[in-house]
């Protein structure tokens, strides 16, 4: 299997989970602003999306969208942990997780990130954000992860995605839970390897 993927992107999620399910992978960077991989090629020619993170199966099938990856590794794995069984209400607990970081957390950092955005949108979504965060670490006070005592895909996401704050100066710091949390998930032994991989640790 490949995995395209881009340094401190959401691809980090499933990076880690490939390394703590320990299914063999080969990492194929990708510049996303200049749209090439590490080979040369033009990441448009292999999805037309032009996203991280794309797995490229041994078959030659290519997966997308990130938080469907990490649910179809870890089934592939048998990690019922990591991804709870099909049908099971703990499935669907962290599949809303799944769906919350991305619609309200992953995409509100979209206009942070963009040069051309106004200063009175970036302070808007800066706001929205920090309300949102405010509530997830809520939601820690009681527990180690999003769903209780077990990590699963759902806890990989929010961290990388909460990640992002160091880069666009929004200050999470006030988070007291979700700090706890986030230093829990870097310690792990896979994200830490999936972040030394990608060149953001030392």
């Amino acid at each position: 299997m490949k995995l395209y993927y881009s340094p401190g992107a959401c691809s980090l999620a499933p990076h880690a989970l490939l390394i703590d399910i320990a299914l063999p992978f080969e990492l194929v960077k990708v510049d996303t602003g200049k749209g090439l991989t590490e080979h040369g090629l033009r990441f448009s020619d292999i999805t037309p999306k032009g996203a991280v993170p794309l797995p490229e199966l041994d078959n030659g099938e290519r997966l997308s969208e990130g938080v469907v990856i990490c649910q179809y590794l870890c089934d592939q794995a048998g990690r019922t942990d990591l991804m709870p069984a099909a049908g099971t209400m703990a499935r669907y607990r962290v599949m809303e997780w799944q769906n919350y970081i991305t619609s309200e957390l992953h995409k509100s950092f979209a206009p942070l990130f963009n040069a051309q955005a106004s200063k009175d949108t970036k302070a808007l979504f800066t706001e929205q954000l920090q309300r949102k965060f405010a509530w997830v670490s809520s939601q820690l006070a009681d527990r180690l992860y999003l769903t209780g005592e077990t990590y699963t895909a759902a806890d990989a996401y929010l961290f990388v995605v909460a990640s992002w704050a160091a880069y666009v100066q929004l200050d999470l710091s006030a988070h007291t839970h979700l700090q706890a949390f986030l230093g829990r998930v870097k310690a792990r032994p896979a994200m830490l390897a999936a972040m030394k991989a990608e060149g953001l640790l030392q």
